[in-house]
This record gives C-alpha cells, structure tokens and sequence, in this order.
C-alpha cells in the first residue's frame, strides 16, 4: 500500500499543559478553571496546546477516514488477485495427478499478504496444516485495529481437474497485515510531530517570554511612579508597538517630573510669597503706623501738658492738637484700609463681583488721578466662586498696576464677559508695551505676571500677554461650571 497519500498529521498527541509554570490562584479566586489569573504567556500558550489537540483530533479522524479506505480498497484487491492466481494455478495444473493437485495447491498459497487462503478436499477437510497467522513485530493495538478493520470476505473457489471436483478453496481476507503496516505509519508520524510539538512549545516559551519582558519592565517602571519615584525610564524594545508604549511610558514620567519640579517651585514661590507679604505687612506697619502713633502719643502728651498748666487751657491750642490727632486717625484709616484690602478685597464675597471690579478702579483713579480709567462689567453674575472672583480681582488689579508702574499707561480698559460657560477678562493699556527680546526688564517686572498665570491655570484657564500696539493686552480666560452654586462663602486662596 502507498501510505505517502495519507496526509502528513498529527497522531495521538497529548497535549495537555502539565509542566507549565503557572501562577498561585487564591483561593477565593481560583475555581475549576482559573483562566483569570493565569499569566499571558501562560494563556498563549494554553490557546497553542488547545489549537494543537484540535487539528490532531481531526487528523486522526481523517487519517482513520483514510486508513480504512485504503485496507478494504487494498484486500479486495488482493482477494481478486489470488482468485485469479488460483483458477489459472488449477487451470494449468490439469495435467498434474489428482492425488498431489491439492498439496501443490496448499503449498504454493500456504503465505500470503492480506489475504489466507485454504484448500478443502471433497470432504471438507483441511488439506495440509494450517499455517499460523503471520504478524509483523509491531502488533496495532486492539482499539485500532477495530477503527480500521474492513468486514472479513470469504470467497469459495471448486478445485476441478478432468471434469472431477477434487475440493474448494476458501479465500478469506485478512487485513491485519495491512493495518500493522499502517500503525507502524502512524506510530512514526505521531512520534516525529509529538517532538516536533514539543519543540515548537518550547520555542514559543521562550519567545513568549523575551516577547513579554517589555511589558513586565513596564509594570516595574509604573510601580516606580506608584511610589512616586519619576526617574524611571524604558529602553524601546525591537517590537514597533511595544516601543509607541515605552516611548508614551517615557513622556508620561518626564511630564509627572516636571509636574513634580513645578510644584516644588511653587511651593517654595508660595513660601517665599507669604514671608515677601509678612515683610511688606511688617514694614507698612513700622513706617506707617509707627509714626502716626508716635504722633498721637505726642499730640496726647502735649494735650496733657495744657491742660495741667497753671493757666486757663488754651482753646485753640487744644482745638489745633485734635485737629492733628484727627489727621492722624484718617492717615491711620487710610492705611489700614489699602493694607486690609491688599490682603483680602473687604467687599468680595459680601457685593456683586462687577460692584468690587467698579470700586477697585474707582479707589484706582483716585490715587492716579491723570489716569483714564474704563470699566465694562455688565452681564455678569453676582458671583463665580470665592476663588474665581478673587482671581479676577487680582488680576485686574495686578495688570492696571503694571500698566501704571511699568507702562507709564494713561489710559487702561478693563472688561469682563461670561458666554458659554466662560468668564473671559481683557485689560488694555496704551502704555510701552513689553519689552523686546534683546530688552532688558526693569526690577520687579514679571513677578505679578508670573502669579496671575499661576491663579489662572490653577483654576483651568489660560492667561496670555500681547502688544496691543500700543500699549500691552491681558486676556485672560476660566471656565465656570454650568450647575455651579453659591461658592462665596468658601475659604479665601
């Protein structure tokens, strides 16, 4: 038989994963089939061993198909060419005696392959002894064998010599020789694709293992920034999107770094801030105050020396020391009204944001009084928050200040609108402008540029300075939630 034809496929292949390493389950998550918490690589390779028993599943269905086929195709080939062996052996034998016709016969077809043949004399009696059943070394199993065995044929052939019937000859089939040859295929097939498996398993082990170290270093690397550790960094595997990752992973810790730098700035800007304000709030303190109560004391002393003298009090001369100690308390107000309000704007939170942004350039204009001061806040809501009025607040502070101070601006025009559920702020001035690149700044220029942007961005919006040409433009931009509420009464940034 040509067994060549029979397609070259697994055989009788276990493949079930019995030496793999596997994950230790808990016990409240592992059940009869824990696929969940087995590792990636032992998952691809459970999907390979599942993909493998299906196709040697089938080709052992399609090679029992065939094997069957082939052995009933092969015996019956075999039967009809010793039934036409057999009738020409009797047919050219006429001329032996009758006596020794049947032995020659039994003689000649004592071993065959796939089929047995026995010669009978007119009694029915064996001629001869029965040859024992020839098998090959390698035996197929019973269980095979019943998979491929064909049904037995058995042909009757008279022996007639002269016209005188000297017996029969039985041709039975016997296919065993033929399913022995092709166990011995199928042994060999299942062996050699068996080790062909395992190394292939093996193979795809390891390359699973390099395949995945990436994803285990990326793992390494995010319990890195877990504990806030932003060094880490990822060298870019040979894999394409293996590398996109480790490259993102890369830009994601460089950013949580810088992130983390920034902060570290502004807390030290935050703590240098507050000790700059407690020295400013020391020293308005010391120059302004001190004096004036210095003052108060004198005038209090004084008014106490008139009055002991010996004489008559003098009325003008006590009506000129209140006169001073009133001066004295109005100074006193003054100031502690701009120091109060430098601290915390007194109406914010109490009056609509549009009264606060009227009375701060009002209080403006009066202390420059060459300055044009234009105003527009209609349109806006009483209030956005303590934290975005204080912002606006500052903001137009700050920027008509810088316009004062370092653009030497005549005229400065604030506005503010709220649309789509944005609050935008425009401050413009017809002063210098900023300076050029090659320019150099004057002392302090930037400080309250670099704070409003900082309030700004905290709060999510954007805080951007132009040329206006001439003069300089603020715009600044801060969302405002659509179901926001009353959030006047919340603690001052």
């Amino acid at each position: 038989m040509d067994f060549a034809r029979v397609p070259a496929m697994g055989l009788g292949v276990d493949t079930r994963p019995t030496n793999l390493p596997m994950p230790a389950a808990p016990a409240s998550r592992a059940g009869r089939w824990p696929w969940s918490t087995w590792s990636t690589r032992a998952r691809l390779i459970a999907v390979v061993l599942f993909i493998d028993a299906l196709a040697a599943l089938i080709s052992c269905g399609v090679i029992v198909l065939n094997a069957r086929t082939a052995v009933r195709v092969e015996t019956r080939a075999s039967l009809a060419t010793v039934e036409s062996l057999v009738a020409d052996t009797i047919r050219l034998s006429e001329t032996t005696p009758p006596e020794s016709l049947l032995q020659t016969l039994d003689l000649r077809f004592k071993v065959l392959r796939h089929v047995r043949v026995a010669v009978l004399d007119d009694a029915s009696a064996r001629v001869g002894s029965a040859v024992p059943t020839h098998r090959t070394v390698r035996e197929a199993p019973g269980w095979f064998a019943d998979l491929i065995r064909p049904p037995i044929e058995r042909h009757t052939l008279p022996i007639t010599a002269k016209g005188q019937q000297l017996g029969t000859a039985q041709i039975t089939t016997q296919p065993l020789d033929e399913i022995d040859e092709i166990w011995g295929y199928a042994r060999a097939l299942s062996l050699t694709t068996a080790a062909i498996n395992v190394a292939m398993l093996m193979a795809l082990y390891v390359a699973l293992g390099r395949i995945l170290a990436p994803l285990r270093r990326l793992g390494a690397g995010l319990t890195q920034l877990e504990h806030h550790d932003y060094t880490a960094r990822l060298e870019p595997p040979g894999a394409q999107e293996l590398a996109v990752i480790a490259e993102r992973f890369n830009k994601v810790a460089a950013a949580l770094s810088e992130v983390r730098a920034a902060n570290g700035r502004l807390n030290r800007q935050l703590l240098t801030a507050q000790d700059d304000e407690r020295r400013r709030t020391a020293l308005e303190l010391h120059d302004e105050f001190g004096p004036c109560l210095f003052a108060l004391e004198a005038n209090a002393a004084s008014i106490a020396r008139i009055a002991s003298g010996p004489t008559e009090p003098s009325r003008e001369k006590l009506a000129a020391r209140a006169a001073e100690i009133s001066a004295i308390v109005g100074q006193v107000q003054t100031v502690n009204r701009e120091l109060l309000n430098r601290l915390r704007p007194h109406g914010l939170g109490q009056a609509p944001l549009a009264t606060c942004l009227d009375l701060l350039l009002r209080g403006f204009a009066q202390r420059h009084p060459g300055l044009d001061l234009v105003g527009r806040f209609d349109g806006l809501a009483r209030g956005y928050g303590d934290l975005v009025d204080l912002t606006v607040f500052r903001c137009v502070q700050e920027s008509a200040t810088n316009a004062v101070r370092h653009g030497a601006a005549t005229r400065v025009e604030a506005e503010a609108t709220e649309s789509k559920n944005h609050l935008t702020v425009t401050i413009r001035d017809n002063g210098t402008g900023l300076p050029g690149p090659g320019a150099p700044a004057e002392p302090g220029t930037g400080l309250g540029l670099s704070g409003m942007r900082e309030r700004v961005e905290a709060l999510g919006g954007t805080f951007a300075l132009d040329n206006a040409g001439p003069g300089a433009i603020v715009r600044i931009m801060i969302p405002v939630p659509p179901d926001r509420g009353d959030e006047n009464n919340a603690p001052s940034a």
